[in-house]
């Protein structure tokens, strides 16, 4: 017998993005379910880095484990780039520390408990097989531990990878480029823990990254430039890898207690949308790409966080027209960087000794780079401008709002505080500000709307801020109600009710 489920919004794919997209959405009050097809979280080791702008845009969504709160100083993290060393993450001061190291699993367990405390449905070992939309919404048809399950939805967001059921079935199309490269990976004990040394090791034959875990097991990525494997679906074995670690070495190198053993390449992959009509696409759905600086699960969480209260918004019938087309225009080209930037450095690891010049100018910029970051402000997306899109927007309009302190008429604050309750911020400083307030009414159920001093780190007389901590509007372009029109309702008396504090956000209804 097919069992029904209706909600406002459906996501597909259960991992750390999708269940980031249900926890913002449940906790604005949006009726979420979300369809996964594994029992319980995996413990397989996958991406443990988050880069400084995921970190402050959490932060600012109140998502950041306690450990994680923002510094006082300016924070800096040796990184690197290509496997060269030399690279320093920077952050401004006030923001939390600028590369967070987390296992993925653990993110997945907190974002599901953050959903399932904000009143979203889990659907655990449900698998998506079915999709149609039309004008009012999309109907989701998956397979369940007690059958078929029929879902309607208003707007369905496919969060399921790289292989996403999601994109095929929406017949989204993706602009894609070969394997041209085998790399492996897994877990091992060494028979001698001295023939690896933790780091990097770059031989004339290719890549060995090594790493001991607490168990003392070895982690091992090995990458071979030769071409792509014949068959990347075979099972990887125990002996292959103990061969090409070997290989690339140099020397024979014993191992054995295999754990987590896999293949993957550098295949890309970049959606031609990331929305075709009431589906959205996030995270891996949407962007593939050699898995080189950790910036693939940090991509990921700022494409839920940018969709997140948008649709929110939407779903409550207090967005803008055209304020989910924004989603794919905003994210597509940070995708296509990230793409580009991670081939640039596949390219430089690449043996050859016609390459040895280059790294060594690379390996020179690197040592520079602090001083003007730009492979910092790329790697860790801080440099990410949004276009403007109202008709004459100021040229502030689209970049990021430092954590700044401020005072207010309620006492000291800053602007991670201000933007925890979810909604967007208008922020008035001094008596400048307060000409703007007459522009804003009628919106003020969902706006967070504060006044405060004058400071030099905020040097505007006003400023909406969007929930992910982007600036929507500054003064200097287009007056105040265009912007706020662009984002929410046209009409300001259509905006949902007063805002509710929910933890992570606010109920926009």
């Amino acid at each position: 017998m097919m069992q029904a489920q209706q909600a406002q919004v459906a996501v597909v794919g259960g991992g750390p993005v999708g269940m980031l997209v249900a926890a913002e959405l449940a906790a604005y009050g949006v009726d979420t379910v979300l369809f996964e097809p594994k029992a319980r979280v995996s413990e397989r080791p996958k991406a443990t880095t988050l880069h400084a702008r995921a970190v402050q845009c959490l932060a600012r969504r109140g998502h950041l484990p306690p450990a994680a709160a923002p510094a006082g100083a300016a924070g800096a993290s040796p990184f690197h780039f290509a496997g060269l060393p030399g690279l320093v993450i920077t952050a401004p001061e006030n923001e939390p520390e600028p590369i967070l190291k987390c296992p993925q699993a653990e993110l997945e367990r907190r974002f599901e408990a953050r959903a399932r405390a904000a009143g979203a449905r889990i659907l655990r070992e449900h698998r998506v097989t079915d999709l149609v939309q039309d004008a009012e919404g999309v109907r989701i048809t998956a397979e369940g531990p007690q059958g078929p399950v029929l879902c309607s939805a208003r707007y369905l967001v496919g969060a399921d990878g790289a292989r996403s059921t999601v994109r095929e079935l929406a017949g989204i199309a993706s602009d894609t480029h070969p394997a041209t490269v085998s790399a492996l990976m897994g877990a091992v004990t060494l028979a001698d823990p001295q023939a690896l040394t933790e780091g990097w090791h770059r031989t004339p034959r290719g890549w060995i990254v090594a790493k001991r875990d607490q168990q003392g097991r070895t982690h091992l990525r090995t990458l071979n430039c030769a071409g792509a494997h014949g068959d990347r679906q075979l099972p990887l074995t125990l002996e292959e890898l103990r061969e090409e670690v070997s290989w690339i070495a140099g020397r024979d190198v014993a191992m054995e207690g295999p754990r987590w053993l896999s293949r993957f390449s550098d295949f890309t992959r970049l959606a031609r949308t990331f929305r075709e009509r009431r589906v959205f696409l996030v995270g891996d759905a949407a962007h593939v790409h050699f898995p080189i600086g950790g910036q693939g699960l940090s991509t990921g969480v700022l494409d839920a966080l940018n969709l997140g209260w948008k649709l929110a918004l939407a779903a409550h019938g207090g967005a803008g027209a055209d304020l989910l087309d924004t989603y794919d225009l905003e994210r597509r080209p940070a995708a296509r960087r990230v793409i580009d930037n991670t081939r640039a450095q596949l390219a430089l690891m690449r043996p050859g000794s016609e390459l040895d010049s280059l790294r060594g100018v690379f390996t020179s910029m690197l040592a520079g780079d602090r001083d003007h970051g730009r492979l910092s402000g790329m790697i860790s997306a801080q440099d990410t401008v949004f276009p403007g899109h109202t008709g004459c927007p100021s040229p502030h309009a689209g970049t990021f709002l430092p954590n700044a302190a401020l005072r207010t008429q309620t006492g000291e604050t800053d602007v991670i505080g201000l933007l925890q309750d979810g909604r967007p911020l208008l922020l008035l400083l001094g008596e400048g500000g307060e000409r703007y307030r007459d522009e804003a009414r009628g919106w003020e159920p969902v706006l967070h709307v504060v006044h405060a001093l004058p400071t030099p780190e905020v040097p505007y007389e006003a400023l909406l801020v969007r929930p992910d901590g982007y600036l929507a509007w500054v003064p200097g372009g287009d007056e105040l109600a265009a912007a706020l029109s662009v984002y929410f309702a046209g009409n300001a008396c259509t905006v949902a009710g007063t805002a509710v504090h929910a933890g992570t956000g606010a109920r926009l209804s």
